[in-house]
């Protein structure tokens, strides 16, 4: 570490990060106090305010609805991670609705932080960058005004706050960010195989997901709200692309269920709010970011994580 470096961290003391109860969050939480810094974590019900406190967080009450709220918290700190989307809506029909909301907290927080050169992470995705091929930290994502493409219109606002003199930066998630407690994509994969009785693929099941641990990525969001410079593209990804064929093998040798290829007109009955998923091929690459920020996962991949079990112990829900 350069003595830029370590000058850098004696000012980053207090972060606020939204989303700070929830399955990323409650692993960012601990390896940023673990490296010595002070958490502020939005809270929107008992229940997380609770789990916050007892984690060692100072417990700021509201949502990413709340502006003035989040205005307030991220002025009073040092650098902001924010985590939180309101997934709740967008996969029960609101996806817009909830994209808008994220964009009135990232303009937010930009207005709370302009001038200040202290650092602002936004969590993104890496869905569609570059299909047909190996995505990269350069490829940008198509913005055409679609429900879909708002999220990426709100990732490249938090970057153009560079200009606006914040420290900015975008860490694109896996949509496979595995780990125990994960009940989201894989987890529901393994309900789905439950309810339906087999565990099943579109086609030849050749279609790649990217995965990251999530103590993994919990390093990376530290290390960008520590060291990235202004207007990075970050990748969380540590494997680049899981066949899906592979996970439904797994899983249906764990649950002892056949494994089955569904066809894709059935797809959206078999796989319900994950069907649109199901076909996509995204091979993304995260050598750009190990080189920026010396990032190296190293904890199990997705499938050696699917193998230890805890996926099986506890039934999820497919909705």
């Amino acid at each position: 570490m350069t003595v830029t470096d370590i000058n850098s961290l004696r000012f980053l003391v207090r972060i606020f990060v939204t989303g700070a109860s929830g399955f990323i969050g409650s692993a960012v939480v601990p390896e940023l106090i673990d490296a010595g810094h002070q958490v502020v974590g939005l809270a929107r019900s008992d229940a997380s305010a609770a789990a916050l406190t007892a984690a060692g967080v100072e417990v700021v009450r509201g949502t990413i609805d709340d502006l003035e709220v989040l205005r307030d918290a991220a002025a009073a700190s040092d650098g902001v991670i924010h985590l939180a989307f309101k997934g709740d809506v967008a996969f029960t029909g609101d996806y817009q609705g909830a994209a808008e909301a994220d964009r009135r907290a990232v303009d937010t927080f930009g207005d709370a932080l302009a001038g200040t050169d202290r650092p602002f992470v936004l969590a993104s995705g890496v869905i569609g960058l570059a299909p047909g091929r190996v995505a990269t930290e350069r490829d940008m994502p198509t913005i055409d005004g679609s429900p879909l493409s708002i999220r990426s219109a709100t990732a490249q606002a938090a970057l153009d706050l560079a200009s606006r003199g914040v420290r900015s930066s975008v860490v694109r998630v896996s949509p496979t960010c595995h780990g125990e407690g994960d009940y989201a994509w894989v987890g529901t994969l393994v309900a789905i195989a439950r309810a339906k009785g087999v565990s099943g693929y579109i086609g030849d099941g050749a279609h790649h997901w990217p995965a990251v641990h999530r103590l993994d990525i919990a390093r990376l969001f530290r290390l960008a709200v520590e060291k990235a410079p202004a207007g990075s593209v970050l990748h969380g990804v540590a494997e680049e692309g899981v066949a899906i064929r592979d996970i439904a093998e797994v899983i249906g040798r764990h649950l002892d269920l056949p494994v089955t290829s569904v066809a894709p007109e059935a797809a959206a009955e078999h796989f319900t709010w994950l069907s649109p998923f199901m076909s996509l091929d995204a091979l993304v690459s995260n050598t750009l970011t190990r080189e920026l920020l010396d990032w190296q996962p190293t904890h199990p991949g997705l499938l050696e994580d699917l193998e230890k079990g805890h996926y099986f112990h506890t039934p999820a829900t497919a909705t």
